[in-house]
């Protein structure tokens, strides 16, 4: 998605840079430099269904003389303080998410549980066309309650939520994408659209809901909804928020497939794009709570009083303990659900790029037609669940099972539908059942014949259709479970054509087609593995699980990306890879930095600083020293524009060109100037400055990061790429080679190392080498 716009809103290093022999150097190595030396890169990006502007988080620690004052008077009580105060908030977004999950998953079983004894009352009164009418209207309300509260409270809890997480940990700042009325909406949506019989999961939100949880406390409440807490001033800053949000989002995978281990693996493979071992600790400890707060309060639900259906914990999908004994056929076999798992969950990908853009489109219209395509997507998926049944015949009971069968009067695998007694409809058993009943019936070895290949083959396009056009509606949405379920339901198809030669019962196959299907769909490896190893309960698994991952993985990669990466790429959000695109090495830092660049003197006046700000949006600029302050120029640092609005609002001005270091020290404290939630901080508009003031002078030295990350403008780009995402950086300054030039060549962005700008400077560029 390019809008082609004239803006930038990262730093200030947009200018054409100081010394033509720069210029000509670069023209003469490559003749395929454009004249346009402005940023034309899209800086605007989808969240939700909106278009909203993009800035970028500044991980990197700062240091001014403000903040290394404040660092340097704080004693060992408020260090111990502040130590404690991290472990603190890991704890609490570990209980919280892990509640959260519990009742989500209460509240999808028994929502659902009451439509599908609703609907089963009726059929068994025979009465099909108002079972069908209760069943596809409860579907409906449902639904539409859902995409009423996305619609109109908060577009940009639509979705998985898992790029949006990712495109955070990666320096991304997306309005409203971690604000408390997103996470009212995700929770509830999430708990609304599962119940509606929707082909989505809850397991992707809760890694969003994860990361709210996590944003909302870091940053120490919401002042707009009146929720703050003063003692939580240490979190005023991008990089511990960043680290609770990591936490976060370990501990939405942690509580949605009870998966610890899983959960750190999933942060660190997939969601972050900067780690320590510190941080590893933290994130292991957060998901080790919710693992405790989950088997608590699952064994609270065991007594029966947590609803119609009983249990209440989050899936859980026992196989079996047999020990998987497999031969070379076997191995084969896996091998194949591999690689076919690998092309379907390619082609899946395409399909939901696809259909996502075309959502995109629609949802753009407004409110009402999110809503409408919401209740379109609800009366189809309804008729699928209720009429494919009606299309098979029905099967005798097995003899000598442990369970009801038929199953009359509430969820199980052997549904009564319209058969004769002794008979049950196994396209029903799968259709009029929820998400997780599904997989666990699919999963199951009890009975091999449960389910026959055409229910399979249905039941396999149905979920592998659904699951694709309900993706990108106006709902919380998670990926993870219809993968499953159309994977595992490829897979049990397998392992029943190959029962007679095979080693391996049908619940393994099954569990190895949605692991083929996951990776072949979201790219991970360790993760996914752990993942599901942890979910089934089934370490001999782990051979085979490796194997069918890697095979999948691989194959899909020869055709797109993961589907995450698509989504991210598709809203236009600008994600910095960890691996420099290959054309960036004939590339220095010097051939990509545009123009104009605006800096300031060290002690700069007040009318120039006003004038900037108001006419450019950048977020960065560098601070010079010059005569009489030094002998010749040089770059002092870089100033943020939310620290010159503070200073500009303080007022502290000068007649004449003076430092006055030590009086702001004494006036000033670091929290003055650390980063507000939410959009909350100083603007432009607050400011009231008179024509005097503007004739006055203020010392810039104070807030300046005397200590910016610079690279040489020769510096190969590709090398510059990588720097800027491990450090976690939002400006980079860029210094000449040569003597007798100014200090400063310019700043690069993140918009900057973006394919379109710099394709956009060197169009006949080969992208392949």
């Amino acid at each position: 998605m390019d809008h082609n716009v004239d803006i930038e809103y990262e730093g200030g290093g947009k200018m054409s840079r100081n010394g033509s022999a720069s210029d000509e150097r670069g023209m003469n190595r490559q003749p395929l430099l454009s004249k346009n030396r402005v940023n034309t890169s899209s800086q605007i990006a989808i969240v939700g269904s909106n278009i909203c502007p993009i800035e970028s988080l500044d991980y990197e620690i700062l240091e001014n003389d403000l903040f290394k004052q404040d660092w340097r008077s704080r004693k060992k009580v408020e260090i111990f303080q502040y130590v404690v105060l991290k472990w603190t908030l890991a704890l609490l977004i570990g209980v919280l998410t892990g509640l959260v999950a519990f009742f989500n998953n209460l509240g999808v079983e028994n929502i659902a549980g009451f439509k599908f004894l609703l609907t089963s009352k009726f059929m068994l009164q025979h009465r099909y066309y108002e079972a069908f009418a209760v069943f596809a209207g409860i579907n409906l309300f449902l639904a539409l309650l859902a995409g009423l509260l996305c619609a109109y409270i908060a577009p940009a809890a639509a979705g998985s939520g898992i790029p949006e997480v990712k495109a955070y940990l990666n320096g991304i700042d997306s309005h409203s994408i971690l604000a408390p009325s997103t996470l009212f909406v995700k929770i509830f949506g999430s708990i609304l659209g599962v119940a509606a019989g929707f082909v989505v999961g809850k397991e992707g939100p809760m890694v969003h809901t994860g990361a709210c949880i996590a944003n909302l406390l870091g940053q120490g409440g919401s002042r707009k909804y009146h929720l703050t807490w003063k003692w939580l001033r240490y979190f005023k800053n991008d990089r511990d928020r960043r680290d609770l949000i990591t936490c976060g989002s370990a501990a939405g995978v942690a509580a949605a497939f009870r998966a610890p281990v899983g959960g750190v693996l999933f942060a660190l493979e997939e969601a972050a794009s900067w780690w320590r071992s510190a941080l590893l600790w933290r994130t292991f400890f957060t998901t080790a709570v919710v693992a405790v707060v989950l088997r608590s309060l699952i064994g609270f639900c065991r007594s029966g009083k947590c609803g119609l259906f009983g249990e209440g914990g989050l899936i859980m999908f026992d196989i079996n303990g047999t020990i998987p004994d497999y031969n070379m056929v076997d191995l084969v076999a896996v091998i194949l659900i591999g690689v076919i798992g690998g092309i379907l969950g390619s082609l899946y990908n395409y399909f939901v790029d696809k259909v996502v853009r075309t959502y995109s489109y629609i949802n753009g219209k407004g409110p009402m037609i999110r809503v409408f395509l919401v209740g379109l997507i609800s009366l189809l998926t309804s008729c699928c669940a209720y009429g494919l049944p009606w299309f098979t015949n029905c099967v005798p009971c097995p003899v000598g099972l442990s369970v009801e069968c038929p199953t009359v009067g509430r969820s199980g695998s052997y549904k009564f539908f319209q058969c004769q007694p002794g008979h049950y409809n196994d396209l029903a058993s799968l259709l009029l059942n929820t998400n997780d009943d599904a997989i666990r019936s699919l999963f199951g070895s009890t009975n091999a014949n449960e389910f026959r290949i055409s229910t399979l083959a249905i039941f396999f396009l149905a979920m592998y259709i659904l699951g694709i056009i309900t993706y990108g509606i106006a709902i919380p949405s998670g990926l993870f479970i219809p993968v499953i379920l159309a994977g595992s339901s490829y897979g049990r198809l397998v392992g029943t054509l190959l029962v007679s030669i095979s080693n391996l019962d049908v619940g393994l196959f099954a569990l190895l087609g949605a692991a083929s299907f996951l990776g072949g769909t979201m790219r991970m490896t360790v993760s996914l593995c752990v993942i599901l190893l942890e979910l089934t309960n089934n370490l001999l698994m782990l051979p085979l699980m490796m194997l069918v991952l890697l095979i999948s993985k691989s194959v899909a990669d020869n055709f797109n990306k993961g589907v995450y990466d698509q989504i991210v790429r598709m809203k236009g959000l600008p994600f910095l890879e960890a691996h420099a695109e290959p054309y960036m090495r004939h590339l220095v830092a010097g051939d990509v930095v545009s123009g104009p660049l605006i800096t300031f003197s060290g002690v700069e006046k007040v009318s120039n600083i006003v004038h900037s700000l108001r006419m450019t949006s950048h977020n960065g600029f560098p601070v010079i020293d010059e005569p009489p302050f030094m002998e010749a120029p040089e770059l002092c640092g870089v100033v943020l524009r939310s620290h010159l609005i503070v200073l500009l609002k303080g007022k502290m001005f000068t007649k004449q060109r003076r430092l006055t270091g030590t009086e702001a020290l004494q006036r000033y404290h670091a929290f003055d100037f650390a980063k507000a939630g939410l959009g909350k901080g100083p603007k432009m508009e607050d400011l009231d400055v008179t024509p005097e003031e503007m004739e006055m002078y203020v010392d810039l030295h104070p807030i300046t990061n005397t200590s910016p990350y610079t690279v040489v403008e020769t510096m190969s780009l590709a090398k510059a790429a990588v720097a800027f995402r491990e450090l976690g950086l939002r400006h980079l300054c860029v210094v000449p080679k040569t003597p007798g030039r100014p200090p400063v060549v310019g700043i690069l962005t993140r918009h900057d190392f973006m394919p379109q700008h710099i394709l956009g400077l060197y169009p006949g560029i080969d992208k392949r080498h």
